[in-house]
């Protein structure tokens, strides 16, 4: 029987995270065919991680230019996939999670009739403008998948109740796969501040401090929440002399300027250029406390015992919540520096998050997708 030509394509550094392991393991299953197509959405970050897991692209679009909107990046995506599709004929495209990328993806795919299969499928905040542009992309994509790879049973349920067409299933967050096989390798943690800031070209003292790892970047976060979260640190800082801040900066100037600008002068900040995937997990090993509106560290630190505040008023991964591993705190100023401060001075509090068993997954979940895949074709071949 001929190989099922199976296409996974991604454009930000989240889904090259989340994807790689589900890469690695249809390029070791002799069934498959396995291109990889980049969309440019991102570059050095996606880079960074390929290169992590030894893994090569076959296709680059290449469409990231300065001051991109969503426009351009959905219109570029559709109009390069599209001939990209033609010449490489898939039988079966895979999308992650919720970027601009995926959505487009699953459009070009839909548009030649090629069954999507979405990674990540059935997150929901039920607001449809937080996370934005997030939210729209995932539920439109759900509405063309034909194999929904859900990572927890909340997202069965929320794919369920929306009467989605495809096959839904369980399958665990992938994430969790990369996070386990890099952890493993007890990764360092190279931190460089960047240079204009007070401690440019010293690292911080993991085992003099506490310290707190943060990533700021959400478009809802962005403005007058970024100061208050900004404000939250310095409070903090000032009221416990043993903590640091280390923050990777988003490349966006309208995250990382205004960051700059409030944090840059303090002894105890390190800001620094964002990190490659090992050394964040390296961080995250390291660290005290994550606070974060990030959705991939929310699913990632509960594996390494790491109690996270999220720095948002909604979250799509409220089994975090629920679970106890993660806590939503939202951007106000007095809210993040009281329930911060609560996990730094009452152990039993952090201990109870940070003991907490992790509902996103086992490790395993890219095996499963590989054989639901091939379960797909097995069911929807017809036979001579």
């Amino acid at each position: 029987m001929a190989a099922i030509r199976v296409c996974i394509i991604l454009g930000t550094r989240p889904e090259a995270i989340k994807l790689a392991p589900v890469i690695r393991a249809f390029r070791r299953d002799d069934r498959f065919e396995t291109q990889v197509v980049l969309t440019g959405q991102h570059r050095e970050m996606v880079a960074q991680v390929m290169d992590l897991f030894g893994l090569g692209a076959d296709r680059d679009l290449a469409i990231m230019k300065p001051g991109q909107t969503l426009t351009d990046i959905t219109c570029d995506s559709l109009r390069g996939l599209g001939p990209v599709f033609d010449e490489l004929q898939p039988q079966f495209a895979i999308v992650q999670g919720d970027t601009t990328t995926a959505f487009a993806a699953a459009i070009a795919a839909f548009y030649r009739q090629i069954p999507v299969g979405h990674v990540e499928a059935g997150l929901r905040t039920d607001n449809l403008y937080s996370p934005f542009p997030e939210e729209a992309n995932r539920r439109l994509i759900s509405q063309i998948t034909a194999l929904h790879f859900a990572p927890t049973p909340l997202a069965v349920e929320n794919l369920q109740k929306a009467d989605v067409i495809g096959q839904v299933h369980h399958t665990g967050n992938t994430v969790i796969d990369a996070l386990l096989t890099v952890a493993a390798t007890n990764p360092p943690c190279e931190i460089a501040p960047i240079a204009g800031t007070r401690n440019h070209g010293r690292t911080p003292d993991w085992t003099g401090h506490r310290v707190i790892l943060s990533t700021v970047h959400r478009r809802e976060n962005w403005g007058e929440p970024l100061h208050a979260i900004a404000d939250s640190f310095l409070q903090l800082l000032d009221r416990f002399d043993d903590l640091a801040i280390v923050l990777p900066l988003h490349r966006n100037p309208t995250v990382r300027e205004p960051l700059t600008a409030r944090l840059g002068d303090h002894d105890r900040v390190f800001l620094t250029e964002p990190l490659d995937y090992a050394d964040l997990i390296g961080a995250m090993q390291r660290c005290h406390l994550l606070l974060s509106d990030s959705g991939g560290l929310q699913e990632e630190a509960p594996s390494l015992g790491k109690p996270v505040l999220v720095l948002r008023d909604t979250t799509e991964r409220p089994e975090a919540i629920a679970a106890g591993t993660a806590k939503l705190v939202g951007t106000d100023t007095a809210d993040i520096v009281r329930e911060a401060a609560h996990l730094l001075t009452d152990q039993a509090a952090y201990d109870r998050m940070a003991q907490a068993t992790n509902p996103f997954g086992d490790g395993q979940a890219s095996g499963r997708i590989v054989q639901l895949v091939a379960d797909y074709f097995a069911q929807n071949t017809p036979t001579a």
